[in-house]
């Protein structure tokens, strides 16, 4: 079960970095190209385009490891004692 968990959160961390894509190029769509009519060309973003595969398993095992330690209830262990010394107080009637 958390196998899957954790899987599923990578997928989800996939979906919203796709999201976040998503949302940027529909705001260049939207505002940049009709202003400008700058197509990106001068930029030479296809030198990047090895490092895709590379990105989206980093992604991936990044939500899987996210989801792994918040499933798994590392994240909860680190809950702080409460203090023994504190006397209670009365509430005024």
């Amino acid at each position: 079960m958390l196998f899957y968990a954790s899987f599923s959160a990578g997928i989800m961390a996939l979906f919203v970095g796709f999201i976040a894509v998503l949302a940027l190029v529909g705001l260049y769509v939207i505002i940049v190209w009709p202003l400008t009519f700058w197509d990106l060309a001068n930029l030479h973003l296809e030198r990047y385009s090895s490092w895709t595969g590379t990105i989206v398993a980093s992604v991936f095992a990044g939500g899987c490891l996210a989801g792994f330690s918040y499933f798994s209830g590392a994240t909860l262990q680190f809950k702080h004692k409460a203090n023994a010394s504190t006397t209670p107080t009365r509430s005024n009637r």
